[in-house]
């Protein structure tokens, strides 16, 4: 067995010391079960101090709310046991639905809220009269839990969440440098981008935490969500600007192309490899010198351009981006660090932003709220028919775990995980509660008796290969001793008690695994469908988009699609992995470039019928699915607008070449194996659609 390290060792017994004070203040104060004190200070413990505090407030609220609901229902209903368990089934699953879609510590409110007014509500429903006495217990022993470890957790040798977050930052910084290095010279791979993809998503998700840290990078927290902002734009960028070197040297070997075109870019891209791999350095005006020699590979843009000229406008301006991009990483990366230390930044600060809205997905949601509900409704039909007497632990366990473990693609692992564990417990908890817990007449004593279990437990919980299988002994055992009267109990009683337990977490697995449980590569394909929506809302809305918020929504799908598509590739399905990635990055790079088109339209006044009536086609295309290809029509459109945009004479001369650079990056994500555009053609070659015709 692994000896445990001092990290383990410090948050079991911060873990414990939380729990004992949170057990002996609620024995002083006279509570009716102090074990929920003592099982919600386990629970609400984390090695990182920032995540206790976050979810400290949200979850008192969460309580608060939760026994309000039951003050407000049990008492009104009490006499209507069939209207009063559907009520309550209903008011879980609202709550379970509501907190689904938010992904911050936010949701620890409406879910709490939930199966807090199940945990008081159930048991209550014999003595309606009793309700507020046992809500207002209730309350007071889980505030105290939640006290009592956000107190221990940010005092004694507080666990900063600093060192973590700036290490998967430098990590992320790395992989967009990796993959600039790779993408300007021989080409990137699916894993680098997946990586990076997985690093934004895991940041933004830490990053919710940070306002309740403990060092001085609280603080910094608009600085990080840039940074976070500028890696998202980065890798639709990169993976444009592959593309189009991969057309460009296409185009050299073709005898229509210009020969020589992607050879004239090479220096240039190695110049800008060094320049970042040196850290993008900004003195001596090394950006300004890209920017100028960038400018003077640029061809003009006249109705004879070609497809490589449009080509190299594309490429032309992405790179401009990805440089103002790396500069910015750069200063931010430099001022964060100032800001750590107390020093004034170096350089002028680049404007922070506000962290982003991220996937939601109401379809899933929907479907957990209502597995929730039929496992909770199924247990109350059974309690209510044979009148069990502890048949009101089956639902509240039915709906705790529903709750749980809602936000997995396939929930049951988890729920049978806590049921094994539980099963494994019984033993445990019967020794306290039947041996050792009548024979302790002090708190002294009874700290000594349960520290050997609990500390114990507390060093497997800390390592995250045991979390899972640790918290649910503990929660097996601490919950046991929670729920039940130690002073009064007896074999029948707690026998009883553990079958009611098992059924309700059983009826939660057989309920979601009917109901809710869904395949990895199923999560894929919906996260990738939830990509076509926004694309068609984005091409079709009148509201102009932020460029910033679509990005960061994709690239959030796209590192949650990562270990998924790994799960894939796991079971030997290469093809479909590999596939998914292409549709999730070629979708990142159209957003982007409809969304500058959409931003550049109103500049565009002659060509705003062409530009209108593509972004029409765009969103109706979207809007059937990407699944079988996009028709010749839609590229028709395409290349009318790119002739559009190139005839325009005179006016906003930057705006058309940008809008030409979108136009091309939308035409090479839509028909990469098209022919090129043709300059003055009635109808542009297109060996795919030819063949499908």
């Amino acid at each position: 067995m692994k000896a445990p390290s001092r990290a383990e060792l410090l948050f079991s017994a911060k873990s414990f010391a939380a729990a004992m004070l949170a057990l002996y203040l609620a024995m002083s104060i006279g509570l009716p079960r102090p074990f929920w004190a003592m099982l919600t200070a386990y629970v609400v413990s984390n090695p990182l101090s920032g995540a206790v505090r976050s979810k400290a407030a949200y979850r008192v609220g969460g309580t608060l709310l939760g026994s309000m609901a039951t003050v407000l229902l049990v008492p009104r209903l009490s006499n209507a046991p069939e209207l009063l368990a559907l009520v309550m089934a209903l008011w879980v699953g609202v709550c379970l639905y509501i907190s689904l879609h938010d992904r911050t510590p936010r949701s620890y409110v409406f879910m709490l809220a939930g199966y807090t007014a199940a945990l008081i509500g159930f048991p209550a429903v014999g003595a309606p009269d009793t309700v507020f006495d046992v809500a207002l217990a209730r309350v007071e022993e889980i505030t105290l839990g939640i006290v009592c470890a956000t107190v221990i957790h940010s005092v004694v040798l507080p666990q900063s969440m600093a060192p973590a977050l700036l290490a998967r930052l430098d990590r992320a910084l790395d992989d967009a440098r990796r993959w600039l290095r790779d993408a300007l010279g021989a080409g990137s791979n699916a894993r680098e981008r997946r990586s990076l993809a997985g690093d934004i998503t895991e940041l933004r998700l830490m990053a919710t935490h940070l306002p309740f840290d403990t060092s001085n990078l609280r603080w910094t927290g608009n600085t990080i969500h840039a940074l976070q902002d500028r890696l998202a734009l980065m890798m639709p960028l990169l993976a444009g600007i592959e593309d189009r070197l991969h057309a460009l040297r296409d185009a050299d070997a073709d005898a229509n192309g210009d020969a020589g075109a992607a050879s004239r870019w090479r220096d240039l891209l190695a110049r800008i490899v060094a320049w970042n791999e040196a850290g993008a350095s900004t003195s001596e005006g090394a950006p300004g010198r890209l920017h100028a020699e960038i400018d003077a590979l640029r061809p003009a843009l006249t109705a004879s351009s070609g497809w490589a000229d449009l080509l190299q406008v594309n490429l032309a301006g992405r790179l401009h981006a990805l440089l103002r991009l790396c500069t910015e990483c750069a200063s931010l990366r430099a001022a964060l660090d100032d800001s750590l230390h107390g020093r004034q930044p170096a350089t002028p600060r680049v404007a922070g932003s506000r962290p982003r809205v991220l996937h939601r997905d109401s379809g899933m949601a929907l479907l957990s709220a209502a597995a929730a509900v039929i496992a909770i409704l199924a247990c109350c039909a059974f309690w209510i028919l044979t009148a069990w007497p502890a048949g009101s632990a089956a639902a509240m366990m039915a709906a705790v775990f529903c709750c749980f473990f809602a936000t997995q693609d396939d929930p049951v692992p988890g729920i049978r995980l806590f049921f094994n564990y539980t099963l494994a417990s019984i033993p445990v908890s019967a020794v306290y509660l039947l041996l050792v817990m009548p024979a302790v007449h002090s708190f002294e004593m009874l700290m000594l008796a349960v520290a050997p279990c609990f500390l114990l437990l507390g060093i497997y919980v800390a390592r995250p290969a045991t979390t899972g299988a640790a918290m649910a002994m503990l929660f097996g055992v601490a919950g046991m001793l929670s729920m039940q009267d130690t002073g009064t109990m007896d074999l029948v009683s707690f026998i009883n008690s553990m079958l009611a337990q098992l059924a309700g977490i059983g009826a939660a697995a057989v309920f979601t695994r009917l109901l809710r449980s869904v395949s990895a590569d199923w999560t894929a394909r919906r996260l990738l469908r939830a990509g076509w929506r926004e694309l068609a809302s984005l091409a079709g809305e009148r509201r102009v988009p932020s460029v910033e918020a679509v990005s960061a929504r994709m690239v959030d799908r796209i590192g949650m699609l990562t270990p998924r598509l790994a799960m894939a590739a796991s079971r030997g399905q290469h093809d479909a992995a590999s596939l998914d990635a292409l549709h999730a990055f070629g979708d990142l790079r159209i957003g982007l470039n409809i969304a500058q088109l959409r931003r550049l339209a109103p500049r565009l006044r002659q060509q705003q019928a062409a530009l209108a009536q593509l972004l029409q086609d765009l969103a109706s295309h979207f809007r059937a699915g990407p699944q079988q290809g996009a028709g010749a029509g839609l590229l028709r459109q395409l290349d009318a607008a790119l002739a559009a945009v190139c005839a325009a004479a005179g006016g906003a001369d930057a705006a058309r070449q940008d809008a030409a650079a979108a136009l091309v990056g939308i035409r090479r994500g839509l028909f990469p194996d098209a022919a090129g555009y043709l300059a003055g053609a009635a109808e542009p070659r297109n060996r795919m659609t030819e063949t499908r015709q």
